[in-house]
């Protein structure tokens, strides 16, 4: 699975409760199901709740609640909002 290899912050790294902007998502097998999930450039998501381990996740994107693997969060990169 390929990772964004420029130094940036991603999904899986923001803090419960910040609100940050979706500036890009990986290209890679993925991608097209984060798609579907609702991720596209330009959105607001916040992180609700994180797992005692940090895996999974679950965010707030367009008023619906999402859960994803920290491995899938990681293909997203972020910027504030």
């Amino acid at each position: 699975m390929g990772l964004l290899l420029h130094m940036s912050q991603t999904l899986d790294s923001i803090s419960l409760n910040e609100l940050v902007e979706i500036a890009a998502i990986a290209n890679n097998a993925i991608a097209p199901k984060l798609t579907e999930m609702g991720l596209t450039k330009g959105q607001k998501i916040k992180a609700i709740f994180k797992a005692p381990f940090g895996d999974p996740i679950a965010y707030e994107i367009n008023g619906n609640i999402i859960s994803m693997r920290k491995v899938e969060a990681m293909q997203v990169e972020v910027q504030m909002a």
